[in-house]
């Protein structure tokens, strides 16, 4: 039951994201931030993310920041750790935090490794920590930015993994 109670709680949670994501929007002045803590390259990487991302991405890193942190590499991992989630549709993220939520299995089936394969939303939604490791492995990042991304949906012991987990489950 408790296992029930805690699947609940992170759909709802996750609904509550998405009804937030709806109303997403980027300010000039927020884009500006970026040049203080990415390279081209990895701005490049920010922008072709959705506005959804986008902004979840800014609310991750504001987090961070008002809890005090400062590290370089936590708060670059912050403004980059979903950058993998392109090629996923907002159904695809619905149908995926129900599924993950009630039926785990079923996502992990229908995660389809194939960009043609309608399908292939739910393995982005499924796989993006390590995705977004790669390409922002492959913008430049440092290897310790590269692990918090590949780690952030996993509470680590590390402080800045936890950190990153906690941020980005509340945001």
């Amino acid at each position: 039951m408790n296992h029930a109670r805690h699947s609940i709680g992170a759909a709802v949670s996750r609904i509550r994201q998405f009804l937030a994501a709806l109303r997403a929007k980027v300010s000039d002045d927020e884009m500006a931030v970026l040049k203080q803590h990415l390279n081209p390259s990895q701005r490049d990487l920010f922008r072709a993310m959705s506005p959804i991302d986008q902004r979840h991405c800014l609310d991750v890193f504001n987090a961070l920041l008002q809890q005090g942190h400062s590290d370089p590499d936590l708060l670059r991992a912050a403004l980059l750790h979903d950058v993998g989630k392109r090629g996923i549709h907002l159904w695809h993220r619905v149908a995926g935090v129900l599924l993950e939520a009630f039926w785990p299995t079923l996502l992990e089936k229908l995660a389809v490794n194939h960009p043609q394969s309608w399908l292939y939303g739910f393995y982005v939604y499924q796989y993006h920590a390590d995705l977004s490791a790669e390409l922002a492995e492959r913008s430049g990042c440092s290897p310790p930015v590269v692990e918090l991304i590949r780690g952030h949906h996993i509470p680590l012991e590390n402080e800045h993994a936890r950190a990153l987990w906690d941020a980005d489950r509340l945001s």
